[in-house]
């Protein structure tokens, strides 16, 4: 098995990829004979396996619920420190964040491969914990480029690509089901951390809300690092570059549109529900970190569910599946919610306003909680297993910078329609519609039009 295309993913790790290949190795061709034999040495559970996984959560609690929660920070920073940016220019910060979580996996998986997830989770674990620690001390806005969009991204890709990656090690029959608890951990971040700035920030303040969160950052980590760990031998010499000739394959060409738009849409709802929610006027302030708090939950269990439903009705059904439902909750929940114009003296007003926040929240974040975890999947789908590596690195260094790009255009949709975020929601909802497309295409470029086909 070649070693390393599984550590080099920077989203979801290709953990879940073998399973998905075998049922495929027909129509691609690919002896399955070595791979049984692979599987036999597998520990696929025990004592050490589930260590793993269980560290691999708690890497995950940090740098995905890091990314779950960066709502919370944009909403804070843009009402105190940074009040006079406008928010195209404050959501910069974040954006970088995001594309430094995912670009630089790219350069991490090689390492992973060669010299194991110790000194990889380590050297993020310093980087995050730094990153928190220091935010309460920023007033500029440099700092918090420096601290949370550029220390907290690259110490994010260091920790979840490793984390994640560990777990196939020890698991390839159950990989599916082994990296999904996993990654619930990040779920399980962005539910805690906002209910706990909640009550911190009015508490305590922001610098010691921000340390306290440090504080917890570096309990998960120690825990991460002292449980994650590395069963095969390191193979020196892997290196995943992207070649921009494979995109001569329609169906891969459409798939990476398709991840590109799709990661252009995910992170606004994930920055912006926060200050959606506090701009009504009508809803608490202490509903603006709920209503993210129910969005990770909601995304929690759309993690978990994802694998189980798509190993049993295909990888492409299943993430067209998630999208139509993404697209669907954005325009006949969020959209008519920003056209409301709410009336503070009426208490049906607000009841209308905050049941549509949450209905969205939970039905979106369930939806789109496959949306990480079933891309790597449906690009292994086009490839052969040997040559993942590349068609995966291809594909995110491209989408990279829709991740890089996306939140600011958000930012500059609200400031151009003074305040109000039908804009942002129609961009989404575009964007969903483009990604939903392209996944269809690319479907029926393999298997056809038919709806029955198990892709």
């Amino acid at each position: 098995m070649s070693i390393d295309l599984k550590g080099s993913t920077p989203g979801l790790p290709p953990a879940v990829i073998d399973d998905e290949s075998r049922i495929n190795n027909e129509s691609h061709n690919i002896d399955t004979s070595e791979r049984d034999d692979e599987s036999c040495a597998y520990p696929e559970g025990g004592l050490a396996a589930w260590l793993v996984v269980l560290g691999s959560f708690f890497g995950t609690v940090v740098a995905f619920g890091m990314m779950n929660t960066v709502g919370i920070f944009h909403q804070y920073l843009s009402e105190h420190q940074l009040k006079d940016y406008n928010e195209s220019t404050i959501g910069w910060i974040f954006s970088v964040y995001v594309f430094l979580s995912f670009f630089c996996g790219i350069q991490i998986g090689p390492i992973f491969d060669a010299h194991g997830p110790r000194l990889l989770i380590l050297a993020g674990s310093v980087l995050m914990c730094a990153s928190m620690l220091l935010l309460g001390l920023c007033t500029k806005y440099w700092q918090f480029m420096i601290t949370f969009g550029i220390l907290g991204g690259i110490g994010t890709s260091l920790i979840f690509t490793p984390a994640l990656s560990a777990v196939s090690h020890f698991f390839l029959v159950k990989r599916g089901n082994a990296t999904g608890i996993a990654a619930a951990g990040g779920s399980v971040g962005g539910i805690i951390f906002p209910l706990s700035l909640q009550r911190l920030f009015p508490l305590v303040g922001f610098a010691w809300a921000t340390r306290i969160i440090g504080f917890m950052f570096i309990t998960c980590c120690c825990i991460a690092t002292g449980l994650i760990r590395s069963r095969l031998p390191g193979k020196e010499g892997g290196s995943v570059l992207p070649d921009l000739g494979i995109l001569r394959d329609r169906s891969y060409a459409l798939l990476t549109v398709g991840i590109y738009m799709m990661e252009w849409a995910l992170f606004i709802p994930i920055t912006y529900l926060t200050s959606f929610a506090a701009s009504t006027g009508v809803l608490p302030p202490e509903f603006s970190y709920q209503i993210l708090a129910i969005f990770n939950a909601g995304s929690c269990l759309g993690r978990l569910a994802a694998g189980f439903i798509a190993d049993r009705l295909g990888r492409f059904n299943s993430m067209i599946a998630a999208l139509a439902l993404c697209t669907a909750t954005t325009l006949s929940l969020w959209l008519p919610t920003s056209l409301l114009t709410p009336d503070p003296t009426s208490a049906s007003s607000k009841a209308v306003i905050e049941a549509l926040c949450i209905v969205y929240a939970l039905i979106f974040g369930f939806a789109s909680g496959s949306n990480i975890s079933l891309t790597p999947v449906c690009v292994g789908q086009l490839c052969d297993t040997n040559e993942y590596g590349r068609y995966y690195a291809t594909c995110y260094t491209i989408v990279s910078f829709g991740t890089l790009t996306g939140i600011p255009i958000a930012g500059s949709l609200i400031t151009a329609s003074g305040g109000h975020y039908w804009g942002v929601v129609v961009w989404t909802f575009i964007c969903y519609v483009l990604s939903l497309g392209c996944f269809v295409w690319s479907r029926a470029e393999r298997v056809g039009w038919k709806l029955g086909v198990k892709f």
